[in-house]
Parts: structure tokens; sequence; C-alpha cells
């Protein structure tokens, strides 16, 4: 055969290099992980209309998910950056979310800040008085992003005067968790596990024997708060502080007063032990079969059923509330990413293409399995592994019922102050005082909510509230 010469060899290699950019093209498609094909046909579209030699818009993102809930923070970078050739993004561990915060505070007057951050969101009213943020709103207004897909009860947290100022990312609430062998082996109804302090009080009687004691809560300041929303109360004053500012705990009133006397109650008489503050600690005595009831978040679920193994049945409940309480619910934790308006506006819109895909179903379902965080997104809950995770870990749809059947309110919605991380330390510090029998639970609170008070009054003077 003769060789090929002159236009022949030129309309070959033609032909040849169409062939290898079109399946390395598609290639690149059907390998993007975690990117919807529309997505990846978008993101594809961009970068072959990108100029020749323009260089990527870099985001910068802080956040404090260590281990593998950082393991599965990469994976969700690494897929955008395959996803994308105008942005890469950097995920960039910054320790505990208290370091994390101090640590943007000291950047604002450099340029060594991030484009954005992922915050606790007890962190909301700093992070907004601060006036260092973009709101989200800002960009969903700007191109008329549909909310309705994201979770209702989700969103409300971090929704204030009609404004979405973060982004929902890890969300949880507490669920309480119950040995379902221990609860047969006691008489008692393993599928109807108890919904009121007093039905807990009985239960928890009942199940301590034979070196088991009934119940364990660690002293933290979340659960006091929950219980608080559960009972449709508010935490601080002028509308749990989304009316207008908040200048008041209310600590100290009747709903705080209960709950600290129902689990003083139960100590007292032998039905629960104190392990401290830390769940850490309870958690562990829960997975050890050394106790029959505990509180954890939701997002602990996959590591205590992991524990247990198959030592005995793990069962899930509703947060418990007094008899007769008011209509309530639980207020989400975890933390939202907010993004800084230091940044070039370049760099700012990058970060929400960002956001976007972090809230996309896809990435939601994959964060979900991999971390045991709520999706923010409803139809997160119609992909494949979701539906696979849920049938291998059935407690969790407890976690989703309650959170739906969460009534929105000022106080489901959750307190705001600017020292909720000191006031949730003070709290704790009452519990303690309690359940040391050096003071009585309302003298406790009476003085913690006087401390908290003062301490958002000194605030609110140094903001200019």
């Amino acid at each position: 055969m003769k060789p090929f010469k002159g236009k022949s060899w030129f309309v070959l290699v033609a032909v040849l290099l169409l062939f290898i950019t079109t399946a390395c093209n598609q290639a690149g498609k059907e390998n993007a992980a975690g990117a919807s094909a529309e997505q990846n046909k978008g993101n594809q579209a961009a970068s072959e209309t990108k100029p020749e030699g323009q260089t990527p818009v870099k985001v910068t993102w802080w956040h404090s998910m260590g281990g593998e809930l950082g393991k599965a923070v990469d994976q969700l970078v690494s897929d955008f950056n395959a996803s994308r050739g105008d942005i890469q993004v950097e995920a960039v561990y910054q320790g505990t979310y208290d370091e994390s915060l101090n640590k943007m505070k000291a950047s604002f007057d450099s340029k060594s800040g991030p484009t954005m951050i992922q915050v606790y969101e007890i962190g909301s009213r700093y992070m907004i008085d601060s006036k260092a943020i973009t709101p989200m709103q800002t960009f969903i207004d700007k191109e008329r992003f549909d909310l309705s897909q994201l979770e209702e009860n989700i969103l409300s947290y971090y929704t204030f005067d009609g404004q979405l100022y973060a982004m929902p990312f890890n969300t949880s609430n507490p669920i309480m968790y119950y040995n379902k062998d221990l609860f047969r082996a006691a008489g008692l109804d393993p599928e109807n596990p108890p919904a009121t302090y007093e039905e807990v009080t009985a239960a928890a009687k009942k199940l301590s024997k034979d070196g088991v004691t009934g119940a364990s809560f660690a002293l933290y300041g979340w659960f006091m708060e929950q219980f608080f929303a559960n009972q449709g109360a508010e935490y601080v004053n002028n509308g749990n502080g989304r009316d207008s500012i908040a200048n008041e705990s209310l600590a100290n009133t009747e709903a705080g007063v209960q709950t600290m006397a129902w689990l003083k109650d139960m100590l007292d008489q032998k039905a629960a032990i104190n392990l401290g503050r830390k769940t850490d600690d309870t958690k562990k005595a829960f997975t050890a079969g050394q106790i029959a009831m505990t509180l954890d978040s939701t997002a602990s679920l996959r590591g205590i059923v992991d524990a247990v193994g198959g030592k005995f049945e793990v069962g899930t409940a509703f947060l418990p509330k007094p008899a007769g309480a008011q209509e309530g619910g639980v207020v989400v934790g975890g933390a939202s990413l907010y993004i800084l308006n230091n940044r070039p506006a370049p760099e700012q819109q990058a970060a929400w293409e960002f956001v976007k895909f972090l809230a996309a179903p896809e990435q939601q379902a994959f964060w979900h399995t991999k971390t045991g965080y709520f999706p923010i997104t409803k139809k997160a809950y119609e992909q494949p592994i979701v539906k696979e995770n849920l049938a291998k870990f059935p407690q969790f749809q407890t976690a989703v019922d309650q959170l739906h059947a969460t009534k929105t309110s000022k106080a489901t919605q959750g307190a705001v102050m600017g020292v909720f991380p000191e006031a949730r330390q003070i709290m704790e510090r009452a519990m303690e005082e309690v359940m040391n029998n050096q003071k009585s639970p309302k003298d406790a609170l009476d003085a913690a909510a006087g401390e908290i008070t003062q301490k958002i009054e000194v605030y609110n003077k140094t903001v200019g509230k």
C-alpha cells in the first residue's frame, strides 16, 4: 500500500485529532464524579469558551471538618474542580469552629482571609453583625435560584428578616438512642419508646438493674436549647432574637426549670448517672451496654451503630418533652457557609457556583451517606445511595421524621445572640451545679440567665445595637 502524502496525510491527522479530543471530552464527562449530566455539560461548555491561557478563579474555603468528615469534604472539592475549568476551590482545614472563627476575625484587615467559611450555627448573629459577608440572598435574587428545593426547616434557622444569610451545609438534630434488647429484658415495648419526661423516668427506673443504669444525658448546653424548642419555648427575648435584637436570656423560665428538675430527679432516683459534659463519654457507655438510653446528634448514628456492632439492637426516638407541653420541635445544629465580602466580585461569584454545587441532590446524597448529616435538598432522598443507606440504617428515619414533624416557629427557628458560645458554656456550668447538689435548678438558672443577659448587653453595645 502506498504511504499517505500531501493533503491526504493532513486530512488523516486532523481526523485522528478530532477523534481523540472527542473521546477525551466524553471520558471527562462520564468520570466527573458527584456532578449531574447537566452540570457536566454546562461546566464543559464554560471550559471550552474560556479564553486560552486564562487562570481559573481561585476560591479558598476554610472549614472545620477533620478526620473522616474532612475526607468527604476533600472528595466534594475534587469532584467540583474536575467538573470546572474556570473555577478551582482550595479547602483548608482551620481546626475547631471557634479556632476557625478567630482566624477569620484576625484576617479582616489583610488579604489572607478565605473566600468562604464554614461557621457553626451559634455564630450566626456574629456573622451578620460583622458586616463581613455577602448574604446568600444576594446571589439567590440575582439568578432567581429556587429555594423551594431545599428543606424549609433547615433554611429557617439561617433566615433573618426574609433574607437567607448563609447556605446550610452540615445539619443535624438530637435524638434519643436506646437499647432495644434491654427494653425487652425489662418488660418494656422496644417499638414504643418513651416520648415524655415522665415516661423516660419511668422507663429508666425499670431499666436500672443488673449493673445497667437507665439513662445518661451529657451536660451539654445544646440539649437544653433543644428542650426549650421542643416545648415551643423561646431561649432569649424579642422572639428568640428574631423580631429584634435579643437583650435578655430566658434560661430561667418554666421550660428551663422544669427540664433541669427532671434531669436532677432521675439522678436522685438512681435512674440515671452523670458522666459529665462530653457526649463522647455517654456514647461510649451506651455502645458498651452500660446505659440503656442517651441523647446524641443524628450525625452520630452511623458511628453508634457501627460501634455497637451486633451486641444489641439500637433504637432511636424523638427528643422527649414534658407531658402537655406546647407544640414545638427541634432546632437544626451543625454549620453553614458564608461568602466574605472583602473578596473580588468574580471570586465571590465563583464561591456561589461552588455553594450551588454542594447543595445539589447528588452532592447532598454523597455527603449524607458519608457523614450522617441531613441532606438539605429534598430530592437527595430520591438518590439510590440515600435509599440504600436508609435500608441499612433504618434508625435514621427517626431523624428525618423528627425534622419534618417540627412546627416552624420562633422557638424552633432557634435563638440568636452574639454571645451564644459563651452562653452555652454558662448553661453547662449551671447544669453541673445542679447535678452536683451545689444549687437548686431555679437558683442555678437564675444566676445563669443573669450572667448571659449581662454578656448580651455588653455585646450589643459593642456592635451598636
